[in-house]
């Protein structure tokens, strides 16, 4: 049985649909504490042959006043996930991000890159890495991935289309150079390499590059094209200077994903204007149902 742990999560959802009900456990708030003992046995109890990992502390400006918060869950549960899983034959899937890295590189980033994070949510999902890395490096595999997004809400996109909806204009930051990645692309490929058993560190984002403003004028031409918006609002680069945040954010965090592209070539990685049309259209089936 596979188990999902994230249940109220974008990608926890998604991998529950795409693998099923009858195939797959997956754990929330509701059924376990992450953080405390009581993980264990709940895992006990259900006898996992694999877990994904889809939990985490997400909030990057957040945690730079919540930074005990962030650890306990993106690294002191994924410690005791790790060690569990090393102790019982598991194989184990873990979520990380790109946020591990500065972004001053200028080119893509490679797995084996050294970490460099620039904000505690960041520094957070380093030290989850690296403790699966000193426990269980043969029997885990940790996906990176970056700007993930999905039909589910709580997301870029679904912030751009009500503001696009609500406002007269927006400014948009456009110095921030990564990929935007459907969580239908991500679900994918966790749920390819628990089942192939992959191991190490790969990078996993739909194709091509974008900024943050890229990524907005596309949700606008999109969501236009499918009836999600019924105006046409300015929308105006900015930079990162312009709009201070409490953490940090790397100006250039591309990831390479050749090695899972190797590992993994049946796995699609469709490129991320596509991957976003197909989200819009889900949305937009929703909406209808509705």
């Amino acid at each position: 049985m596979l188990v999902i742990i994230g249940k109220n999560g974008q990608l926890a959802k998604k991998c529950l649909e795409l693998v099923g009900a009858q195939s797959a456990v997956c754990l929330g708030r509701d059924d376990i504490n992450i953080t405390a003992d009581s993980l264990i046995q709940t895992l006990d109890n259900i006898k996992p042959s694999a877990i994904i990992n889809a939990s985490a502390y997400t909030a990057v400006d957040l945690a730079e006043s919540e930074e005990n918060k962030a650890t306990a869950v993106n690294y002191n549960a994924v410690e005791r996930l790790s060690d569990y899983c090393k102790q019982n034959g598991i194989h184990f899937v873990h979520v990380s991000t790109d946020y591990v890295f500065k972004g001053d590189k200028g080119s893509p980033y490679l797995p084996g890159d050294n970490y460099d994070p620039i904000n505690v949510y960041g520094k957070t999902k380093m030290l989850g890495e690296q403790a699966i890395q000193d426990s269980n490096a043969s029997g885990s595999c940790v996906l990176r991935t970056s700007w993930v997004y999905s039909e589910f809400g709580g997301n870029f996109v679904a912030s751009m289309l009500r503001f696009m909806d609500e406002k007269e204009q927006l400014t948009i930051i456009s110095d921030q150079i990564g990929c935007p990645t459907s969580v239908d692309t991500l679900a994918r490929a966790c749920i390819a390499s628990a089942h192939n058993k992959l191991e190490g560190i790969h990078h996993v984002t739909d194709e091509g590059v974008a900024s943050w403003f890229d990524f907005a004028k596309s949700i606008q031409r999109l969501g236009l094209q499918h009836g999600l918006l019924s105006k046409v609002i300015p929308i105006k680069p900015i930079n990162t200077a312009d709009y201070p945040t409490p953490a940090k954010r790397p100006h250039y965090s591309v990831l390479s994903k050749d090695s899972f592209k190797a590992a993994l070539p049946l796995v699609d990685l469709p490129y991320w204007e596509d991957a976003l049309e197909s989200v819009l259209i889900k949305i937009k089936e929703m909406k209808i149902q509705d």
